[in-house]
């Protein structure tokens, strides 16, 4: 499942015929990669134990900047709010006939109800 309803699915092409999520790819690569590098030659170059220490550095660190590397590039709150508003708008206007309907429904219970206190006594 995809992190937003909204981004026309994982991978998706953008308006711009580019990848939606071929830039987040390319960060995890190239932190993995730093994280790899720098993890081996840690182990050439150091203790076991300390090396291990880095490794585990440099695998957070990495992780942590491609996690925050695009932190800011989101919606802002009335951005969401107007999309919100958007779609309640839409689903109100498609239940439109239904609410149409139930309103003659009542209309004529309504009438019903007018007709029986009028004539109480047939």
């Amino acid at each position: 499942m995809c992190p937003t309803r909204h981004s026309g699915g994982c991978g998706a092409a953008g308006p711009a015929g580019r990848r939606i999520l071929g830039g987040v790819m390319v960060r995890w690569a190239l932190g993995g990669a730093v994280a790899v590098v720098g993890s081996l030659a840690a182990f050439a170059l150091l203790d076991p134990i300390i090396a291990t220490f880095v490794a585990i550095v440099l695998g957070t660190v990495a992780v942590l900047a491609v996690l925050a590397s695009d932190w800011d590039r989101h919606s802002t709150f009335e951005e969401r709010e107007l999309e919100r508003a958007r779609r309640r708008k839409e689903k109100w206007e498609r239940g439109a006939a239904a609410r149409e309907r139930d309103r003659a429904k009542w209309e004529a219970h309504r009438a019903r109800q007018e007709a029986k206190k009028a004539a109480p006594g047939q």
